[in-house]
């Protein structure tokens, strides 16, 4: 991770999460560890290079930490670190600020 961070916390956060799949990759392992192969699935639609990038982005920022089990096939498993599942209130409160605002866009019609 990079030693320079933000003056602005708010930004040394999105600086940390603000890609699309790293909320989700969050999201998912909220639930407890999981495989590649599980992370893969259930994130949605991304591909496994953007998959890779993102995790080993998310190890080095101190968000997860992977486990290699010397077997084979080879056995990977993440799992969010205690900064990681210190997220788990941003996410909450993105939940419900989305949630409400599909609400409101359902009652305007404009959905």
């Amino acid at each position: 991770m990079e030693k320079n961070l933000p003056a602005c916390p708010v930004e040394t956060t999105l600086m940390l999460i603000s890609d699309r799949w790293k909320v989700l990759i969050i999201r998912d392992l909220l639930d407890g560890t999981k495989r590649f192969g599980e992370l893969k699935k259930s994130v949605g639609n991304v591909s496994q290079k953007v998959l890779t990038a993102n995790l080993r982005s998310m190890e080095e920022s101190g968000l997860l930490t992977r486990k290699v089990y010397p077997e084979v096939p080879p056995r990977v498993e993440y799992t969010l670190t205690e900064t990681g599942y210190s997220l788990q209130p941003v996410l909450e409160a993105m939940k419900a600020w989305g949630t409400e605002y599909k609400h409101k866009k359902i009652e305007a019609g404009n959905v």
